[in-house]
C-alpha cells in the first residue's frame, strides 16, 4: 500500500491530486506543529491534550484547501454541500485522531522521541488513512 502510494506520487492519475494532498498536509502538518509547540511550551498544557486541540484546528484548515485546490474538480460547492463535506472530513479526521495520539505517546512514552518529532511521525503514519478515506468519501473520487 505505501509503495503504491509513493509511485502513485510520481505518476499516474492520481499523481497530481496526491502531490497537492500531501502539499496540503505539509503546510497544515507545520500550522499544526507550531500550535502544538505553543500550547505545549507556551501555554504549559500537555502535549496529547495539545495536540489534540492543534488537530482540531487545522481539520478546518485542511477541508478549505483540499476542497479548493486538491479535490476541486469533485469539490463540493453550494452551502449544504459544503458543510456535508466538511461534516464528512471531521468524521475521518476524527477517527484519525486515536490513530495520531496512540502514535505520539507510544513514540514520546515508550521510545522517548521529542514531542513534535513524534507528532510528525504521527503525523505521516495517519496521512495515508486520512487519504483514502477523504478521497472516498468526503470528494467521491
Amino acid at each position: 500500500m505505501i509503495r503504491s502510494f509513493v509511485r502513485n506520487l510520481r505518476s499516474g492519475p492520481l499523481a497530481l491530486r496526491l502531490r497537492r494532498f500531501v502539499l496540503v498536509g505539509a503546510i497544515t502538518a507545520g500550522v499544526q506543529m507550531v500550535l502544538l509547540w505553543l500550547f505545549v511550551d507556551t501555554a504549559g498544557l500537555n502535549y496529547l491534550l495539545g495536540a489534540l486541540i492543534a488537530i482540531e484546528m487545522t481539520i478546518v484548515l485542511s477541508y478549505v484547501l483540499n476542497n479548493a485546490w486538491t479535490f476541486r474538480k469533485s469539490r463540493n460547492t453550494g452551502t449544504g454541500e459544503y458543510l456535508a463535506g466538511l461534516f464528512k472530513t471531521n468524521v475521518v479526521r476524527g477517527t484519525a485522531i486515536p490513530i495520531q495520539l496512540a502514535i505520539l505517546f507510544v513514540l514520546v512514552e515508550g521510545v522517548n522521541l521529542l514531542y513534535l518529532v513524534a507528532n510528525g511521525v504521527a503525523i505521516l503514519v495517519s496521512g495515508v488513512y486520512r487519504y483514502v478515506l477523504d478521497a472516498r468519501w468526503t470528494w467521491d473520487v
